[in-house]
């Protein structure tokens, strides 16, 4: 087993190189370069006028927001899975996943019918002689749309690890006199901090970056970052300011990533009983 034929890892280095570290290169050449092909900071400098940080302090908030949402609902949520009966949790897991095999654009057009003016939720409200709710194209809809999208990215991973608690520790604490709080704060909870930050990573990194939300359930009256630099790339058709913006927004990204995995050692060893 030790003498493994490297051939077999070709195909993955052609799909990284091809799909990642290409695609990489050519932001950060054209991020730092300028139409002529010289080398200027101007396009990263662009993140500094008004609306764009405006955009980018706004994707960071409902980023943050959703993120939390989905840890408040997720966690609490997969505890539940873990201790009902095997056959129970797998039919309700996939409940979750199902949504996970549709096309994400379909789903947020489901969003979209569900929340406009004279969508379906308006009118059973008016059918019942209640105040209509006008949700479409503001930041609450995009947030709820964030939530609805990436909620399976925070339970799956959270249920996978409280899924690897070994019972035998748990019964442990209750032996030494924890109660179910103090079990659950000195002993659950520190196992599963490897799932909670996977979790966290997974779903604010697509909610900082996405674009596709926002233009359906945010329209053209709430702008997040990546709506402006998709705007760079494919209305403005300028990739410098494009780059630029988008090694900013990496910047973001690998500094959260980091504090992320700053918490994430992986072990026990937050456990005091």
């Amino acid at each position: 087993m030790k003498r493994r034929n490297p051939l077999l890892s070709g195909p993955y280095l052609i799909w990284t190189a091809a799909f990642i570290i290409i695609p990489l290169l050519m932001i950060v050449y054209y991020g730092l370069t300028d139409s002529t092909g010289a080398f200027t900071w101007s396009n990263v400098a662009q993140m500094g006028t008004p609306e764009r940080m405006k955009a980018l302090v706004l994707s960071l908030i409902l980023s943050l927001f959703a993120t939390a949402v989905c840890l408040i609902m997720a966690y609490p949520l997969a505890l539940i899975l873990t201790n009902m009966k095997v056959g129970a949790t797998g039919f309700i897991v996939t409940i979750f996943i199902i949504p996970m095999w549709m096309n994400s654009l379909l789903r947020i057009l489901a969003w979209q019918t569900l929340l406009e003016r004279n969508g379906v939720i308006n009118q059973i409200l008016g059918f019942l002689h209640l105040p209509k709710l006008y949700l479409i194209n503001t930041p609450y809809a995009i947030a709820l749309g964030m939530i609805y999208d990436f909620l399976p990215f925070m339970l799956l991973p959270i249920y996978n690890a409280l899924e690897k608690i070994d019972q035998n520790v748990v019964n442990a604490a209750y032996d030494l006199g924890a109660n179910k709080f103090q079990t659950f704060w000195k002993v659950i909870f520190p196992l599963t901090i490897p799932g909670v930050i996977s979790g966290i990573t997974m779903v604010f990194v697509p909610a900082l970056t996405t674009f596709v939300i926002s233009d359906f359930l945010g329209g053209s009256k709430v702008l997040l970052i990546g709506n402006v630099i998709e705007q760079q790339f494919t209305q403005v058709g300028n990739w410098n300011v494009g780059s630029g913006l988008s090694l900013v927004l990496m910047i973001f990204i690998l500094i959260s990533m980091a504090v992320m995995q700053h918490y994430d050692n992986g072990d026990a060893e937050g456990i005091v009983l």
